[in-house]
């Protein structure tokens, strides 16, 4: 025992340090990172978006980012599969919290996340969002884009999320509408993955729709996203309902026909030549969730995200 410790995301002294926690017990921050407001030598940040207020279906994604937090303790110690390595040897990555929110002011609400995420994207640190319904990407969008200009977006989800709206509303279901319009991506460089429903105007960007997901193998999907951002600056952004609901019941709009976790998740571990600025992942409502199914589909594209960013380190291209 006198190599082991408890609590990790409070007790750890190295930003760098492997945790030793039982996956039973033990302070739940994202794969136990220490719990901190502190940005200084922090490469990566793990954020926490609860809000829900957007949702045009089942309320509960506020509670995503507890129930991905959670489920991500089966990930914090071993070294990361399909990567190979410890994630966190030399990449220090924080657990920053929540983002402080007015839940009875929602107008205030897109403001308050761009203004965060700023704070955060100001230290030069990798930006990990968990949400919350989708609509909170559209504000921390914005703060990529006032440092990296246009991005192209890469969006794996069951919807386009371009169904109009005016410039006030918020809405889970116009965030990728409205961010084209107000320049913040790029539609030429940007793709959506695994779409299985209609909407008004696709706004340009190039479609894989969830019955050629799953005609095609995962390295052809990666070679159609790879090729179609053209080396861009990227955001990648994940709705868990990308996944069938039989991967991921535990969502505010589960459509039916999507691709196994497994696929998607082999399409994710073949992007490591993306320039990745950002990522999320949203929608999980650990409500309608069954044995943490959900939490653990987003624990892990989350862990992937974080371990694209460790091999883009690796390679020079921090």
């Amino acid at each position: 025992m006198a190599h082991k410790s408890i609590d990790h995301a409070f007790t750890a002294t190295d930003l760098t340090s492997a945790a030793s926690d039982p996956t039973f017990a033990g302070a739940l921050s994202f794969m136990r990172r220490r719990f901190t407001k502190d940005l200084a030598g922090a490469d990566a940040v793990v954020w926490g978006i609860a809000f829900d207020a957007a949702t045009s279906n089942r309320p509960g994604a506020r509670f995503g980012p507890q129930a991905i937090r959670r489920a991500s303790a089966i990930f914090d110690n071993d070294p990361q599969y399909p990567f190979n390595r410890d994630l966190f040897a030399e990449m220090a990555v924080i657990d920053y919290g929540d983002c402080l929110l007015d839940y009875g002011n929602h107008q205030e609400t897109p403001a308050a996340i761009e203004r965060q995420a700023h704070t955060i994207l100001d230290s030069g640190a990798f930006l990990l969002t968990l949400g919350g319904d989708h609509f909170v990407t559209l504000p921390v969008l914005k703060a990529h884009a006032a440092i990296h200009g246009p991005l192209a977006l890469v969006q794996f989800d069951a919807h386009q999320d371009t169904w109009p709206d005016n410039k006030g509303r918020i809405d889970h279901g116009s965030f990728v509408g409205r961010a084209v319009r107000e320049g913040i991506i790029d539609p030429d460089r940007s793709i959506q993955i695994g779409i299985r429903t209609h909407a008004p105007e696709d706004c340009g960007i190039r479609i894989i729709y969830g019955h050629e997901v799953e005609d095609m193998p995962a390295a052809e999907i990666a070679s159609h996203i790879i090729s179609q951002t053209k080396g861009a600056a990227a955001y990648l952004t994940f709705d868990i309902d990308c996944l069938d609901p039989a991967y991921a019941p535990g969502t505010g709009t589960p459509v039916s026909g999507g691709p196994s976790s497994a696929k998607i998740l082999s399409v994710l571990q073949r992007l490591h030549q993306l320039d990745i600025r950002g990522g999320d992942v949203m929608e999980v409502a650990p409500a309608y969730d069954h044995a943490d199914i959900t939490a653990i589909a987003g624990a892990t594209v989350a862990m992937y995200m974080l371990g694209l960013n460790a091999e883009r380190r690796s390679n020079g291209r921090s």
